[in-house]
């Protein structure tokens, strides 16, 4: 079981690098391109139309539950509030384009279409409950040696190095230990849950539904990997709207995210984050069995896609690199600010 353990670790490790690097490099092209008056702009103060901004914004973005962590944090960093941010983080790992023709090619038009409205829905639902429960503005605590934006100079030469340098050593630094202790959370899970479970014992209903949550959220799943597990649920009996709620519980949240908004946001932001997972997934799982009850589309179609294995082992060396350099960083940074022993 331990062997398995540590080989659930590496493949969940190696299926989320590619996603986390590349939003790392988004991360750091935001902040050498985007101003922190901008944000504070669009997605800073009260009211909805930051909310509807971020949620909007955040449905097309190819981005998953790990890379997305990076970029919600830079604009939140840069003046974004709680709620604007927490919108991004919901709307956006649930769908992005690359997902949606996955989806289309997998599950046919009809979750094509309902899944990034749910995203939408979910994004607004839960920007709409943290700005009712923290009305707090608070200050940005930044860990040492975090600045929301790289300071550059006019040289292009300059900008790219700066970007570099806040998205793949900064940011690292910041996140680097929730992602590991998420991961860890995901392989026990993977480990203890028996492959067979799904379509052989949850049956129809809400019930499958809450197991499909209480497995999803804490797990980590990109968007368009979980298209074809889902998929597979369908055949071997899993309803269609437990499917959705996997779906959406699966890529819009894991443990290392919880972990990050807990920590850089707060407790309530977190909470209302988890409400409106769970109230927009149970929802929409209703609704789409009823839909599928009352309008005939084809569900599933056998056609399948994953990224080569090599791409993820490289790109999973690199993140562990980039996470070690970022501890290093760290580790630097905080002996330079303990007080000298003379």
């Amino acid at each position: 079981m331990f062997t398995k353990a540590l080989m659930e670790f590496w493949a969940t490790f190696a299926a989320m690098a590619p996603y986390l690097l590349f939003g790392f490099a988004m991360a750091g092209i935001m902040s050498v391109l985007i101003s922190a008056e901008k944000v504070r702009r669009h997605l800073g103060g009260s009211g909805i139309w930051p909310i509807v901004k971020a949620s909007a914004f955040g449905v097309p973005l190819p981005l998953c539950s790990c890379s997305v962590i990076p970029v919600a944090m830079s604009l939140y960093f840069s003046g974004a509030s709680k709620a604007a941010t927490v919108a991004f983080l919901l709307s956006t790992p649930q769908t992005g384009i690359d997902s949606i023709m996955v989806t289309l090619g997998l599950l046919g038009p009809l979750f094509a279409i309902v899944r990034p409205i749910t995203a939408l829905v979910t994004g607004l639902v839960g920007g709409l409950l943290v700005g009712a429960w923290d009305r707090s503005a608070g200050t940005r605590e930044r860990p040492v040696g975090c600045s929301c934006h790289a300071e550059v100079g006019q040289r292009p030469s300059g900008r790219f190095l700066a970007a570099l340098s806040y998205g793949f050593v900064r940011l690292p630094q910041d996140i680097g230990r929730p992602l590991i202790i998420g991961v860890l959370l995901a392989a026990g899970i993977a480990t203890l849950i028996p492959d067979d479970f799904f379509g052989s014992y949850l049956g129809r209903g809400i019930w499958p539904m809450l197991v499909m949550m209480v497995v999803g959220i804490p797990l980590y799943v990109c968007a368009t990997a979980s298209v074809p597990m889902a998929a597979a649920m369908i055949l071997k009996g899993l309803s269609p709207g437990a499917a959705l709620v996997f779906l959406m519980t699966g890529p819009a949240t894991n443990a290392a995210g919880l972990a990050t908004i807990w920590r850089s946001i707060g407790a309530r932001a977190a909470t209302g984050y988890l409400a409106a997972v769970a109230i927009c997934a149970l929802s929409s799982g209703l609704l789409l069995d009823w839909l599928v009850a009352n309008v005939h589309l084809p569900l599933v179609h056998r056609w399948h896609w994953m990224p080569g294995a090599w791409v993820e082992s490289i790109s999973a060396v690199v993140l562990i690199a980039v996470i070690l350099a970022g501890e290093v960083r760290g580790f630097l940074l905080r002996r330079q600010a303990l007080p000298s022993d003379r």
